[in-house]
Formats: structure tokens, sequence, C-alpha cells
């Protein structure tokens, strides 16, 4: 039983670490932005593509690796519906993450050049957002999962 918990603890603390990183990035990027300083966006998002990004899908990429050594420690089915749809939201959201780490990139390009298109910031907005509903939707799939 202690392997569980520990299992269920490195399932579990990956998943709050990404939840939360993705709003203090979200947050931080935010006030950066309506601050106005160019110098200190551009070095925010240098920052956040470089280290918090790719840190941030490890944390991801562990996710379904701890989740399958649980369900297949609990013995639950892995063709249950609601692992199946976990996998495809997951991997929706590894392609809209990838999709807005470009979007932050070109950001900080027009930010650096001193023009920013509002076209530009209104995909990084939907694709920071669609990131974070899907990241959602799997959390609540994987607590509506069978005890």
């Amino acid at each position: 039983m202690e392997h569980y918990q520990l299992l269920k603890y490195a399932h579990l603390i990956p998943a709050v670490l990404l939840l939360a990183g993705l709003v203090a990035h979200a947050f931080m990027l935010w006030k950066a932005h309506r601050g106005g300083d160019a110098t200190v966006l551009t070095r925010k998002l240098r920052v956040t593509r470089l280290y918090s990004l790719p840190a941030l899908g490890l944390l991801a990429v562990s996710l379904p690796i701890s989740g399958w050594w649980l369900v297949h420690t609990v013995g639950l089915s892995l063709g249950a519906s609601w692992l199946l749809y976990s996998a495809i939201l997951f991997a929706l959201l590894m392609l809209f993450g990838l999709l807005l780490h470009g979007r932050l990139g070109a950001w900080q390009t027009a930010v650096g050049n001193g023009a920013v298109p509002t076209k530009l910031l209104r995909f990084v907005l939907a694709y920071a957002v669609l990131v974070f509903v899907l990241l959602l939707a799997i959390f609540a799939l994987m607590g509506a999962k069978p005890a």
C-alpha cells in the first residue's frame, strides 16, 4: 500500500506544479505586458520560453507515465473511456502547448522590434486559454474516474 501512496503523490505533485506554473506565468507575463517596459517583457518571455515551458513540458510528460503506472498498480483497465478521453486531450494539450511556445517566441520578437500586433496577442491568449482549459478537463476526467 505504501507503493500506491508514493505513486499517487508522484502523480499528484507534478499535476499541481503544472497548473500552478501555468497560472503563475500567465500572471507574470500579463503584469509585465501591462507595465509597458519592453526590456522586462522581453526578458520574461525569454526566460519563460527557454526554461519554464520546457520544465512544465517535462512535468506534463511525466503525468501519463506516472498515471499509467498508477492505473497498472491498481488494476484498472487501460481501455476505460475516461482514460482514453484524457489521452486524446493530453495529445491536444501538447499540440497547443507547442503552438503557445511558438506564439510566445513571435511575441518576444515583436516586442524586440517595437510593434506588437493585437492579432498576435489574441493568438497567445487563445492558446493559453486552450492549454488551461484542456488541463482542467484532464483533471476533471481524472477526478471522475471510478474509485
